[in-house]
């Protein structure tokens, strides 16, 4: 069975994280390993409380992986502290670790910071230059090549921008845009896709942004190329949101959390 590693924060809800990545590499049918970077106090409202895991704790737990079971993928989300994020840098760089999914988690849907301002410039040196797979939103691709996007010629200048920090792909995600829910690939050959999609009417997005990263992990460690690993990703979201079923593996209904009334998918930040 194929393995894949999510290394992220923990949701107390069970909508955000590590709990998230978890149902959605099973949707798979693969097997899911985790490195906790941070405990989280959080649900579909917003975060109350972040507790950082000891750096050396979040290494431990990165080697004790690596060392009994292989992951085939990796998926890095939540990674608060510049400390954190060099330690998981040295400890992937130490095992070789192939088929890595960067997430750059800097805000969650509720619009609660989960990543310290110097922690970001941490992020851009040590973790987007072993990303094989990078996957911003819009307001984080603004913050890692520094300019605003907010249109497709700005998606296509920031991906082609945070793509010279990488040897990787740069999937920009177009979520944040009123009119439409296009994403943007750029390969690591420099070749553009575009990913057209219709938006969805629900209010139900809590944390489809690490439910892609870790479907493109899943993806990549089934042997997938990096477009064929983003679409189908795309597609499992996309399907999930319009549907509220499982597009992976073994479809079957999806469990629904609350909010003041109203039903969130169980998708992590």
């Amino acid at each position: 069975m194929k393995t894949v590693l999510s290394i992220a924060g923990s949701d107390s809800s069970g909508g955000a994280g590590i709990q998230a990545d978890i149902k959605t590499i099973e949707s798979y049918g693969l097997f899911a390993e985790t490195a906790i970077t941070a405990i989280t106090a959080q649900n579909t409202c917003g975060v109350c409380a972040v507790q950082d895991i000891d750096p050396a704790v979040v290494a431990a737990q990165i080697d004790a992986v690596f060392e009994d079971i292989r992951p085939d993928a990796v998926k890095i989300g939540m990674v608060s502290s510049a400390n954190i994020i060099a330690v998981i840098a040295e400890r992937l760089r130490a095992h070789e670790a192939s088929n890595i999914v960067l997430d750059p988690v800097m805000v969650a849907t509720s619009g609660s910071r989960l990543i310290a301002e110097q922690a970001v410039a941490a992020l851009i040196e040590h973790l987007v230059p072993l990303a094989t797979v990078i996957t911003p939103n819009m307001p984080e691709a603004q913050v890692l090549c520094g300019f605003a996007v907010e249109d497709d010629e700005a998606m296509q200048r920031a991906a082609q921008a945070i793509a010279q920090n990488t040897n990787g792909a740069v999937l920009i995600k177009g979520g944040h845009r009123s009119d439409t829910a296009d994403d943007l690939l750029v390969l690591p050959d420099g070749i553009l896709s575009w990913l057209r999609a219709k938006r969805i009417d629900t209010e139900n997005t809590h944390g489809t942004g690490c439910t892609l990263s870790s479907a493109i992990a899943c993806g990549l460690a089934q042997g997938n190329t990096i477009e064929q690993a983003v679409r189908r990703a795309k597609g499992f979201v996309r399907g999930a949101m319009s549907t509220g079923l499982n597009l992976g593996q073994g479809n079957g209904p999806l469990n629904h959390m609350w909010c003041h009334g109203k039903p969130h998918l169980p998708y992590a930040q």
